[in-house]
């Protein structure tokens, strides 16, 4: 059987890159630039890893300290287990008086790389840089004699071995702060009107190439600005107003550069990277998008690629019905071609969110390589001030009591990736309205007493395991009984209420909503989509 690998996000928005060097076993390295999780395979039994935590945000003086720095090979992981991976966010700018945001801390299992510490200020107040993975560097006070302020301590709280280094002072004389500390360098002090540069970040080649992390921001100043350290820092800003203050790098812990009496720049944001092998003959699953790097000698691969499921009508304030959301594309093939070292971007559609007092939305389509599904379509509505047919998509959404249906397989591929919704009922008592359409049925029709139940999925054995994906939203109905949802994630509909959402990561519809007066509701949300690869 296959061994399943699960890439997920715990945010709309959890990216990871994943290349895999070919051998078998394979060598995977994943490569966290938000926030997300990570499912450990079977076999698997320990991680080589990079943690580092975004950079500090420069001060309104000083530059920010470096995001910390970890790494080491041999971590024991559990399989089965899923572990919470948490990127650390750049510290915020400042204004000439603040000081500079620390950056957030990343996290993999027991490994936590803290935050750096924010740049000092021109300020009596606020004038030493904040402790962190590396510190901040020092400001000035704000009065005669502008006395330098303290650079802030790295490796806060201590590790071994150190996650970084302190920040420089600022200068007395109020012309030259300090620049903050780097992973593998203290930030150099402010020196008469010169200001520190950043500490020197760190090289790793854990992602396959040699790349510098985690460069502490320079210091502001009035003649010569300090220089960010290697690693993604930010330079410092010039006399007499912060000119040319530069942010810490992306997805580098990289610090912000001081200001110059005036507004630092953000730090960067972390990055978690993972190494690891598996056996040959594995199973990719992408629950989230991300990009994937052909390895070597990898010439095709199978494929199910599944979008994300389309809303359910939702009702208004009036009587009325919502028809259910059609069920994301589904397509599937064998030996599609892929072309060694190519980086190729996977895009899992998210589920439509529901609507209330209206038509639902459609799902957002699924990609990789040259095979993309579309979402499903939204389910439409029946009320007294006007009804509104269903959406065509991946498949179609369920219709409305005008007869009118979405259609499915839109657009047209073959072979064909969903079917149309279901029709609407204009008989009462309960005017049932249409099931979204399934990937392998289309959306049941209503009737005078009930909603039209979700057109049934398709299952797939790609992950190893049979699972069924891409079933319709059911039919919502003004009373009486509403459609259930389809097979592979779809939502049931309602009678007097909100309709329920599509199962994630299948594809499913949105069931539609129903009300008998007196209520809006709405339909609900469709079901995510979901990309999964097999390497021949």
């Amino acid at each position: 059987m296959p061994l399943p690998i699960t890439f997920g996000a715990a945010s709309a928005r959890g990216f990871g890159l994943f290349s895999v060097i070919a051998g078998g076993p394979y060598v995977v390295i994943q490569t966290f630039t938000a926030s997300g999780s990570w499912t450990c395979p079977t076999g698997v039994t320990e991680v080589e890893y990079l943690v580092v935590a975004g950079g500090g945000g420069g001060g309104g003086f000083g530059g920010g300290g470096a995001g910390g720095f970890r790494t080491g090979t041999g971590l024991s992981v559990t399989a089965g287990t899923t572990y919470t991976v948490t990127v650390g966010g750049g510290g915020a700018s400042s204004t000439g008086s603040t000081k500079g945001g620390n950056g957030g801390d990343s996290v993999f299992s027991t490994i936590t790389s803290t935050g750096g510490g924010g740049g000092g200020a021109f300020s009596n107040t606020n004038q030493n840089g904040n402790n962190g993975g590396s510190g901040g560097g020092g400001g000035t006070a704000s009065t005669s004699p502008y006395t330098g302020g303290t650079g802030g301590t790295g490796n806060t709280p201590s590790v071994s071995p150190s996650q970084g280094n302190n920040g420089g002072s600022g200068a007395t004389g109020g012309s030259a702060a300090g620049g903050g500390g780097g992973a593998s360098a203290t930030g150099a002090n402010g020196s008469g009107s010169n200001g520190g540069n950043g500490g020197n970040g760190t090289a790793s080649s854990i992602s396959g190439s040699s790349v510098t992390y985690s460069g502490g921001g320079g210091g502001g100043a009035g003649t010569t600005v300090g220089t960010g350290g290697t690693g993604g820092g930010g330079n410092g800003g010039l006399a007499p107003s912060g000119s040319g203050v530069t942010a810490g790098t992306a997805n580098t812990g990289g610090a912000g550069g001081g200001g110059y009496n005036s507004n630092g720049a953000a730090g960067g944001s972390g990055i978690v990277i993972l190494k690891y092998n598996v056996p040959a003959g594995t199973v990719f699953t992408f629950t989230s998008s991300t990009s994937w790097t052909c390895p070597t000698g990898v010439t095709s691969v199978d494929y199910l690629v599944i979008a994300g499921g389309g809303s359910g009508g939702g009702t208004n304030s009036g009587a009325g019905t919502g028809a259910g959301g059609g069920a994301g594309g589904f397509r599937t093939g064998t030996g599609l071609s892929v072309t060694a070292g190519t980086t190729y971007t996977v895009t899992v559609g998210a589920g439509a969110a529901g609507v209330s007092g209206g038509v639902g939305l459609q799902g957002s389509n699924s990609v990789f390589s040259t095979i993309t599904s579309a979402g499903g379509g939204f389910g439409g509505i029946s009320n007294p001030s006007g009804s509104r047919a269903g959406g065509s998509g991946g498949s179609g959404g369920g219709g409305n009591n005008n007869g009118t249906v979405g259609s499915g397989n839109t657009p047209s591929v073959s072979p064909s990736q969903g079917n149309n919704g279901g029709l609407g009922s204009v008989s009462p008592p309960n005017y049932g309205t249409g099931g979204g359409g399934g990937s392998s049925a289309v959306g049941g029709d209503g009737t005078s007493t009930t909603g039209g139940n979700g057109g049934a999925g398709t299952a797939s054995s790609i992950s190893g395991s049979s699972v069924t994906y891409a079933g319709g939203g059911g039919g919502g109905a003004f009373g009486g009984t509403a459609g259930t949802g389809g097979s592979g994630g779809g939502g049931n509909g309602n009678s007097n209420g909100g309709g329920s959402a599509g199962t994630a990561n299948t594809g499913g519809g949105g069931g539609g909503s129903g009300s008998t007066g007196g209520a809006t509701n709405t339909g609900g949300a469709g079901g995510s989509g979901i990309v999964i690869i097999k390497i021949n």
